[in-house]
């Protein structure tokens, strides 16, 4: 999309294709693998170079926050990103799913403010200037992303198929 053309139904689809990759997509999954898990191996990393699903669940809520309630909401940017990953069985698995609960109704009123002239606009945000309509992308891949690394790590710790598409024909073209 050429960000000079935005126009509303261009932010309206945006808008519901976050909602979609984030809240319905990314969350469903997540919840899902916690739902697998006992309260230590939420906690589980195989090595000092793998963060924890809990430790991922904390990232993303903290990396959601900083780019969504302060980059474009404008909220004070008190993220202490590095806590993010040094937290150990600092929550079970009901508090990272209420976190991330929490996130979406703190998100939401943001996200109803956006229109196509606010894509436009440029905010800082850890130290680089990126438009809303790139922030917004950064935050779908960034939960994609590490809903896989979350889906990877219940794979190898339960040797289980987590069936996100079960009873789904993926084939279908028509």
């Amino acid at each position: 999309m050429d960000i000079e053309k935005a126009d509303s139904k261009n932010c309206e689809l945006l808008i519901e294709a976050f909602y979609e990759h984030v809240f319905t997509d990314s969350y469903d999954r997540i919840k899902k693998c916690l739902d697998f898990l006992s309260e230590d191996e939420v906690w589980y990393s195989p090595n000092e170079h793998v963060n924890s699903i809990g430790n991922l669940i904390l990232h993303l809520c903290g990396n959601a926050k900083q780019y969504i309630l302060s980059g474009i909401g404008g909220n004070i940017d008190s993220r202490k990103r590095q806590a993010e990953f040094d937290a150990v069985k600092t929550t079970n698995k009901a508090g990272l799913k209420q976190q991330l609960d929490e996130l979406k109704i703190a998100i939401a009123p943001v996200l109803s403010e956006i229109d196509a002239e606010k894509l436009k606009e440029v905010r800082r945000v850890q130290g680089y200037e990126k438009t809303v309509l790139a922030i917004l992308i950064h935050v779908i891949e960034h939960f994609s992303y590490h809903t896989g690394q979350i889906t990877f790590l219940v794979k190898f710790i339960k040797n289980i198929d987590t069936g996100y598409y079960a009873g789904v024909d993926l084939n279908i073209t028509e």
